[in-house]
């Protein structure tokens, strides 16, 4: 009997789906890291990410629809500020149960409008469809652009390497901070541009606990963590900063050469342990999809 996808979990089911996926000349990086790369000129590269919010489980019901939207554009926002990019176009598809009131619908655009206006995105088409159960599942299918080969990939990290992240960490359902973060697109841009060789990154959605160990088997390497040192959110213990998720901050590989108290001070960045070779550290697991 074949197993089931809470039996495998949502790394074991990635792990036997992406290998041997197709790709051709212009894929630059596939499956697997925050966005795909695709080759454009020879200026910049093409970054392509999809992402998707489900009721009951992203949201609920009573959500305030503009929230709502506005957090499905910022989930694929933030994947392209974790590879170091400008995000340009979006494709929204929207299925709702035929029930559900045009308002939602409208409320849920506005939250979408207002945040691609803030970060000069296009709503450039989509699609919607009628669900057969009530509920509502929105995907979000987002361009971007990176200088060429300039991406900041998962896999970049070496043994030796500052990790670091973006900002505290913890209790983003209970105190909505799900709904209202702000993607770390200006962060990402401003590392980018500075005299810090960010060696690898990734956005923490599943949280620390799930998405560092990701980061580093990218990078083979394991990893060391001082516990102390993982910036939490007011109320919340080092527990539920490693395994809430839904963060939305950046995790980084820094080369130890550009780390020091200025520059860490400088880009808001708390230093949290360091990439190893052989056994690190071992993190109690954040979010997996399809987990019981």
């Amino acid at each position: 009997m074949s197993e089931s996808l809470s039996q495998l979990g949502e790394n074991a089911i990635l792990n036997r789906l992406l290998p041997g996926l197709p790709g051709n000349k212009d894929l630059l990086v596939g499956p697997g890291d925050d966005c795909a790369v695709v080759s454009r000129n020879d200026e910049w590269d093409t970054l392509l990410k999809t992402d998707v919010v489900v009721e009951g489980v992203h949201f609920t019901p009573d959500t305030p629809p503009s929230l709502i939207g506005r957090k499905a554009l910022a989930r694929a926002l933030s994947d392209i500020a974790a590879m170091g990019g400008i995000p340009e176009h979006a494709l929204i598809t929207i299925l709702m149960h035929p029930t559900r009131s045009i308002k939602l619908l409208e409320g849920v655009y506005e939250g979408i409008s207002s945040l691609a206006s803030h970060f000069g995105v296009s709503i450039a088409g989509g699609e919607t469809s009628s669900l057969p159960y009530d509920g509502m599942v929105i995907n979000v299918a987002l361009t971007g652009k990176v200088e060429r080969n300039k991406a900041i990939l998962r896999s970049g990290g070496q043994p030796g390497d500052v990790l670091c992240v973006s900002g505290p960490l913890g209790g983003s359902f209970p105190s909505g901070r799900h709904l209202t973060f702000t993607p770390r697109l200006e962060l990402a841009r401003a590392l980018m541009d500075a005299p810090i060789e960010v060696k690898a990154m990734m956005d923490l959605s599943d949280g620390l606990g799930t998405d560092l160990p990701r980061l580093a088997k990218a990078c083979r390497c394991s990893f060391e963590i001082d516990l102390s040192r993982i910036p939490c959110h007011q109320g919340c213990s080092v527990q539920q900063a490693i395994s809430d998720g839904e963060d939305y901050e950046l995790l980084l590989a820094v080369s130890p050469s550009f780390c020091d108290a200025a520059t860490f001070a400088q880009f808001g960045i708390t230093p949290i342990g360091h990439l190893v070779s052989g056994r690190g550290t071992s993190l109690p697991e954040g979010w997996q999809h399809f987990c019981a």
